[in-house]
């Protein structure tokens, strides 16, 4: 069973998250938080497996709770999000958010969001995924002709198949297309990307997926 914490402050939207989650056999809704605050005091009294994450709440916003449930390792957080480039869903990117939903996404798409984040997969709305790495990445200035190129400090602790599975991620490849990607096996897949996520110091594959496309690693 999955387990999850909704977070969302508006009464009538949030019964209808719980009541799709909750129609799910592998879903278990184990509490409902109406603001930031209560978000993370339930996340800490319960350790759910996921905290779905409405951005704009009261008492403490949605960014600011991402951020210490991540911190803390309380959970993953499903962030939930109108997506209009504004300043929350970029917080949450890098308060460590493990994934983004459109909130008009149907009720299939929300199950698979849950899901894919429960088995340690990041995810973005594809509506929204180019759009958002596009947007948060930060592109550098373009080499002069006679400029020596030099390898992004960054890279500098991965083997060559990090690399490779950091690119992979950047394409925003789950693990099983990674694996068919790299011929490797779904298992070493995901060694590889907790190693990567450990030499970057990073707290998501998502926030791997945006540093590879702003190394210039990602790929076509």
């Amino acid at each position: 069973m999955i387990r999850v914490l909704v977070a969302e402050d508006q009464l009538a939207v949030r019964a209808g998250l719980v009541l799709i989650l909750r129609s799910a056999p592998d879903i278990e809704v184990i509490a409902e938080a109406a603001d930031g605050e209560q978000a993370v005091r339930l996340a800490r009294e319960l350790r759910p497996d996921l905290v779905l994450m409405d951005v704009q709440m009261p008492r403490l916003d949605g960014v600011s709770a991402t951020r210490e449930i991540v911190a803390d390792h309380l959970a993953d957080v499903l962030v939930l999000t109108t997506f209009d480039l504004d300043e929350y869903v970029f917080g949450a990117l890098r308060a460590g958010a493990a994934g983004f939903l459109l909130k008009d996404s149907d009720a299939a798409g929300l199950l698979e969001a849950v899901r894919t984040v429960a088995r340690g997969e990041g995810m973005i709305a594809p509506a929204v995924t180019r759009r958002l790495i596009a947007e948060f990445a930060r592109p550098s200035a373009a080499p002069s002709a006679t400029a020596t190129v030099t390898e992004p400090a960054e890279l500098a602790s991965l083997t060559p198949r990090e690399r490779e599975v950091l690119g992979a991620l950047g394409q925003g490849l789950s693990n099983a297309q990674i694996a068919d990607h790299l011929a490797m096996a779904e298992a070493t897949v995901k060694t590889h990307v907790s190693r990567v996520l450990g030499k970057l110091g990073l707290r998501s594959r998502v926030q791997a997926a945006v540093l590879a496309q702003e190394l210039g690693v990602a790929g076509p």
